[in-house]
């Protein structure tokens, strides 16, 4: 991708006319537009940053795309993001993913994931119980002992 002919493009097309057709690029790779892309078309300037950063990634990637869905699929799914999560997996499967590639990822995702949460509670639970000195303030109520 000539990124200077496409900033050249963007220039020329405008910034709202620029989100519109990336839009439609979008919808007609994937089949859908993201609802975080919609939003962020309401303010030009953030979607077409944004699609410039994720672009220069993915475009410079020596990773094969079908991969690049499958790690997102993960991350999407290790962050709870049911969206994210569908988005990526019909993307994984258009770019050559198969089911048990698909389970598998989240199940390595399901894994990191719970582990982190694990390690982090793990280090909470073995320093010292002094060594903060927060309280869990909930609306003024203290749940420390005192």
């Amino acid at each position: 991708m000539d990124y200077e002919k496409l900033l050249c493009e963007i220039a020329d097309k405008g910034k709202t006319k620029s989100c519109e057709e990336w839009l439609e690029k979008v919808k007609q790779q994937d089949g859908s537009v993201p609802l975080i892309f919609q939003r962020m078309a309401e303010r030009p300037e953030v979607l077409l940053s944004h699609l410039l950063y994720k672009s220069s990634i993915t475009e410079t990637s020596t990773l094969d795309p079908k991969y690049v869905e499958l790690i997102s699929l993960a991350v999407g799914a290790a962050l709870n993001c049911r969206h994210c999560t569908e988005y990526h997996m019909r993307a994984a499967l258009k770019r050559g993913a198969t089911k048990d590639e698909i389970l598998e990822v989240v199940l390595l995702a399901g894994t990191l994931a719970q582990s982190s949460v694990l390690a982090d509670a793990y280090r909470v639970i073995d320093t010292d119980e002094d060594a903060c000195n927060a309280s869990c303030d909930i609306n003024g109520f203290s749940y420390k002992k005192e």
